[in-house]
């Protein structure tokens, strides 16, 4: 009965979801033309770059200060235990992830350095980063974190605190974010690269902590 119950439920609500879908009216604001006209003046030729990291670079900057967050409270719950050593994999494993990490790295770059005209940028290229990592951990040549050592906690911070000076450093331009024309590119590119490497330590941090506690 509670089975038939809880899937009668479940199915109720994707039809009310969708027929809420199919019932939206037309967008009141269309904001795809405003954006190309400015595109010129954001520093970079891709309109989700352009939006993320300029239009309203606030909003990317707060995502970062919420996973960062996330890992420092994750950090204070688990404590100081000393990470188990990873559980080595087949040696043929090891030696295709040998491989595949640093091919990962040259995507990574790829991605951050496209983001200016085409999709990619700080989030999927530390994602690229991160999942590099967690291939390591998993094929046991990466162990899972303790209490990250002072480099590890400077790479983490370092892409929020970059970000943050460079907000700080343009309010003398009356707005937060708003990048000179001349400069935006190279600002943008700058706050790309730390967030790569901050995101993709975040990221990682957070699996191997948990994988820390799971095999604990």
């Amino acid at each position: 009965m509670r089975v038939a119950l809880v899937l009668t439920l479940a199915v109720a609500f994707v039809f009310l979801m969708a027929g809420a879908m199919l019932e939206l009216g037309p967008v009141a604001i269309d904001l795809r033309t405003p954006v190309a006209q400015q595109l010129v003046n954001s520093g970079v030729t891709h309109p989700v770059t352009a939006v993320l990291l300029n239009y309203r670079g606030y909003d990317t900057l707060l995502e970062i200060a919420v996973l960062l967050l996330a890992l420092l409270a994750i950090l204070a719950v688990v404590g100081d235990a000393p990470a188990a050593p990873p559980r080595a994999a087949h040696p043929v494993l090891q030696t295709l992830a040998r491989l595949a990490a640093p091919l990962m790295v040259v995507v990574a770059v790829y991605l951050l350095w496209a983001g200016a005209f085409r999709p990619g940028g700080a989030f999927q290229a530390g994602a690229v980063l991160a999942a590099a990592a967690v291939l390591l951990h998993l094929v046991g040549l990466l162990p899972g974190w303790s209490r990250p050592i002072l480099r590890l906690r400077i790479g983490i911070a370092a892409g929020f605190a970059l970000f943050l000076a460079v907000a700080a450093g343009l309010l003398t331009q009356g707005a937060l974010l708003q990048y000179p024309p001349a400069a935006a590119g190279v600002l943008i590119l700058l706050i790309e690269s730390g967030l790569t490497v901050s995101l993709a330590l975040i990221l990682a941090g957070l699996f191997l902590l948990l994988a820390r506690e799971e095999g604990a």
